[in-house]
């Protein structure tokens, strides 16, 4: 199919129809796509010389939302081969082929059937093809083409994000960016103006502006106060085509909520509060309330009270409720009605969180007068000190002298008379007396220094009239020393000396004491009592400072002449009055060896010598620990080998007792043992006496004996009279053990109750042991108790 071009008709009648679908398409911005069927691109020519081509046609453009009622020409395709005689099929495929965009196979001429929209698709892309219309052969291969929709103004602009919610502090300057708005138009963006959006304000413009292209909302004013209006409403509209007419618009509301700033003071509603408390109130009762209002909300409204004034400072506290923001004031010290009976304390408010950029509005605190009304009560008497009382007495202060005066008053206005007592259990010996009247505290024992030197007692004050209304104070009384004891010696003293003391050598050292407490101190006096002033021995030597020395007059003492020396010492006070006693030093002469060391200082008591070596003190020690453990060894072994006999004894006595834990089925039970041994009948022989006791010999072989009557029962008389006889030799002889040496008992017969052939009864009235209990034991023992219970004097007599 060999390319040319066609005439100028057939080249205008394309333009033309592209030009009547597009409207404005001129020689300058029209966009032809010149195809060549069969040809790669490589081998297209590059020169503007004539060439032979296999298709012609153009890049085809449609408006959308096309209204008309016929079909929209959309443009033609056209072969070379094509000579006007219908020999050649047009067809087209692709997107909207055939539904969308049809074409005349004669003519190939191509019409959009639909409405269309360039917000839904842009652009269609489809393929054309040139057939025989006989063989429908393909004349030359498919070729693509595009169809774009062409956009028009007909999408208005949408604020997908809205409704809008910002904010904004108040007081903001002028001009403060609050926030954006954006609208978005689904025209095409890169053709014409349709998707130029401007932005304006409809509502609200006095106080807000908006920025035209970027849609940024700031404040048009400078005096936004949110305690007046905390909220605003703002209509926001975006228009296309830059704003020119006949552009399209939408609409968004914008709603600006203005934030709080500290730009309010606290302020009291009342310059003056009033409340009334009671002088008896404790210390931390609250008084009552009051609040300061702050117009501002939040954290802005966080406020902190205090008191102003230092009176009131010093008697009631103020603190801030976190959760009502209320000052609450309370006591800090007790109140005095007659004191003071009204007080006026200034409490002021003052905000927690100061803006700095709003100082120049005022002090953001306020002031208010609280004025408390103290109301009066019955108040206990109060002592004067109210801390307590020290008084003194001298120890021997006579009965009845005064020691002092406790003073206390009624504190209320009708001062009631007071009575005093003590309280006994703080004076259980009754030393002491208080006038009830006057508070004097006198005498009742005699005072002993030496025994107490404190006595601390409770003194109780009441009204007259009304005993509940009661106080206490403590009186501390001390009694003062007076000189009532005389010097005694520290210990009693002992001293030894050498026979072969030299004259003059320092024997010992005294010292005193005295249970009296001068408060100059002690001083004391050391001379030899009168009856030692002729001693020719010892002399005494007061050293001065409340010590004395005892040395050695002359030498050569012999123990075996005189072994012990008594020397009386004068011991005086330094007083008032000065008092005195006699102390006795003993004073042992003793032999020493030659370096001075005691030996012993009688005949018949030695010190050991200083010599013995301390292995020597051991070894004596553990010779005498050793023999203490062989004492307690023997004496061990004796009681373990004593305990050995004793527990055998008693193993034989009980290994007789034999013990049978098989209940029978009653006398007529004959099936459970053999009962034919024992209802043949025996004879026993006699029992022996002896001098060396009772003879008890085990139980003798079975002897029958005769049978009463013809096939009659067999007579147990004679069990009764062997157990009797058994019984009474073992009440006479205390050396019998008293445990049952029976190993087999007699059989019940159908015709007597049940006995017991137990070896403990006794039939004496000599037997020591007590059986009454046994009546206690319940029925099961009631047979038993029968046998052993004392016989009953009408039973005896008969």
């Amino acid at each position: 199919m060999a390319p040319h071009w066609r005439g100028g008709a057939q080249v205008l009648a394309v333009t033309l129809g592209i030009l009547q679908c597009c409207g404005w398409l001129s020689a300058q911005t029209v966009r032809t796509s010149v195809g060549m069927m069969g040809r790669r691109p490589t081998q297209w020519p590059m020169s503007h010389e004539r060439v032979k081509r296999g298709w012609v046609w153009n890049q085809f453009f449609v408006v959308e939302e096309y209204t008309g009622t016929e079909p929209l020409y959309v443009g033609k395709i056209h072969s070379d081969s094509d000579e006007g005689d219908g020999s050649i099929k047009y067809t087209i495929s692709g997107e909207g082929a055939g539904t969308v965009f049809i074409i005349d196979e004669v003519t190939g001429d191509i019409h959009a059937t639909e409405r269309l929209d360039r917000e839904e698709k842009t652009f269609y892309t489809l393929r054309a093809q040139a057939r025989d219309r006989q063989t429908d052969a393909p004349l030359e291969p498919e070729s693509e083409f595009v169809i774009k929709v062409q956009d028009i103004n007909d999408s208005e602009p949408k604020f997908l994000e809205g409704p809008y919610i910002g904010s904004v502090a108040e007081l903001s300057p002028i001009g403060t960016s609050v926030m954006k708005v954006m609208a978005s138009d689904a025209d095409d963006p890169n053709y014409g103006s349709s998707a130029r959006i401007v932005y304006s304000v409809l509502e609200g413009e006095r106080f807000f502006t908006v920025d035209r292209q970027s849609g940024l909302i700031r404040t048009a004013v400078a005096d936004l106060d949110r305690e007046t209006q905390d909220r605003y409403e703002l209509v926001v509209k975006a228009t296309d085509m830059a704003g020119q007419m006949g552009g399209l618009s939408g609409s968004t509301t914008v709603t600006i909520v203005i934030t709080d700033v500290n730009d309010n003071p606290p302020r009291f509603p009342q310059k003056m509060y009033q409340f009334s408390v009671s002088e008896g109130a404790a210390v931390g009762t609250s008084i009552g309330r009051v609040i300061a209002t702050d117009a501002d909300m939040g954290e802005n409204t966080d406020m902190s009270y205090l008191i102003k004034d230092e009176e009131g400072g010093e008697l009631f506290r103020v603190s801030t409720d976190g959760d009502t923001q209320e000052a609450v004031i309370t006591i800090k010290k007790p109140l005095d009605f007659e004191n003071k009976r009204t007080h006026n304390v200034v409490v002021e408010a003052v905000n927690k969180h100061v803006d700095p950029r709003f100082v120049d509005l005022g002090s953001f605190r306020d002031q208010t007068i609280v004025r408390v009304s103290v109301s009066d009560v019955d108040e206990p008497p109060i002592f004067i000190p109210p801390t307590g009382t020290i008084m003194e007495v001298q120890e021997d202060a006579r009965l009845g002298a005064l020691v002092g005066i406790v003073t206390a008053k009624d504190p209320d206005m009708d001062n009631v008379p007071i009575r005093f007592s003590i309280d006994r259990s703080t004076d259980q010996e009754q030393i002491f007396n208080i006038d009830p009247v006057t508070g004097a505290i006198t005498l009742g024992k005699i005072l002993d220094r030496e025994t107490a030197g404190w006595h601390n007692i409770t003194v109780t004050t009441v009204e007259a009239d009304n005993q509940s209304m009661a106080s206490q104070t403590a009186v501390s009384i001390r009694i003062l020393d007076v000189n009532d004891n005389p010097p005694e010696l520290a210990t009693p003293y002992e001293a030894s000396i050498c026979e072969d003391a030299k004259p003059g050598q320092l024997i010992h050292t005294i010292s005193v004491v005295d249970r009296d407490e001068p408060q100059s101190g002690h001083r004391f006096y050391f001379t030899l009592a009168p009856e030692a002033s002729n001693n020719r021995h010892f002399t005494l030597w007061d050293i001065k400072d409340n010590t004395a020395g005892i040395r050695t007059q002359r030498s050569g003492f012999n123990r075996r002449e005189q072994n012990v020396y008594l020397l009386p010492i004068l011991l005086v006070d330094s007083g008032p009055p000065a008092l005195s006693s006699t102390g006795t030093l003993t004073i042992h002469v003793c032999g020493c060896d030659t370096d001075g060391a005691i030996q012993s200082c009688n005949a018949t008591a030695y010190v050991m010598s200083a010599a013995l070596s301390p292995g020597a003190l051991i070894a004596l020690l553990v010779c005498i620990l050793i023999l203490i453990v062989l004492v307690l060894l023997i004496l061990t072994l004796k009681r373990h080998r004593k305990g050995q006999c004793m527990s055998e004894d008693e193993e034989d006595m009980r290994d007789n007792v034999i013990k049978y834990n098989d209940e029978g089925g009653g006398e007529q039970d004959t099936q459970a043992y053999d009962m034919s041994a024992l209802r043949s009948l025996y004879d026993f022989p006699e029992v022996k006496n002896s001098d060396s006791g009772p003879d008890l010999r085990p139980v003798p072989q079975w002897i029958q004996n005769r049978v009463v009557g013809d096939g009659g029962p067999a007579d147990f008389t004679v069990f009764k009279g062997y157990i009797r006889k058994k019984v009474e030799q073992a009440d006479v002889d205390l050396s019998v053990p008293p445990y049952d040496s029976f190993q087999t008992y007699a059989f019940e017969g159908s015709s007597s109750p049940a006995l017991s052939l137990s070896s403990i009864r006794t039939l004496s009235t000599t037997s020591e042991q007590d059986f009454s209990y046994l009546s206690d034991w319940g029925p099961r023992f009631r047979q038993l108790a029968g046998y052993y219970a004392p016989a009953l004097p009408e039973e005896e007599g008969s």
